[in-house]
């Protein structure tokens, strides 16, 4: 249980293909760097699903359809006062023209290559949670 008073909500969204690959985000920001999924905050205003389709689109130029909610992973910051819940999804379902953005570069890769990088925190249990059942 938090102890924590504000609970901020975000996502992650991991699309894969049938090769095995999988997007992901090579951070930049000093708060998470590394290997992680595409994601971010829930607005104001707009469902968790809107947000996962706009958070991946503005991140990656891709457009995500059909997200599936696969389940949460939870961050609790006691020195800030926050739980951090981020909402997990993936999809095999998008188009468009991958590009990065300020966040960091995007690109696919496979489990077999993550050795070669520098993987945030928490980036093995999340990836072991949204590829259940996949690979």
């Amino acid at each position: 249980m938090s102890n924590c008073s504000k609970t901020i909500l975000t996502n992650m969204c991991m699309l894969y293909r049938p090769d095995g690959s999988f997007l992901v985000e090579n951070r930049v920001k000093n708060d998470w760097p590394g290997i992680n999924f595409p994601g971010g905050h829930v607005e104001k205003g707009e469902s968790i699903v809107e947000s996962v389709i706009r958070e991946m689109k503005e991140e990656t130029g891709l457009l995500v359809k059909n997200p599936e909610f696969v389940s949460f992973f939870e961050w609790n910051m006691p020195e800030e006062n926050v739980r951090h819940l981020c909402l997990l999804y993936r999809s095999k379902d998008f188009e468009g023209q991958l590009h990065s953005s300020q966040e960091g570069k995007v690109f696919f890769l496979k489990k077999e290559d993550l050795p070669n990088y520098s993987l945030s925190k928490d980036f093995d249990q999340l990836l072991e949670i949204l590829s259940r059942g996949l690979f």
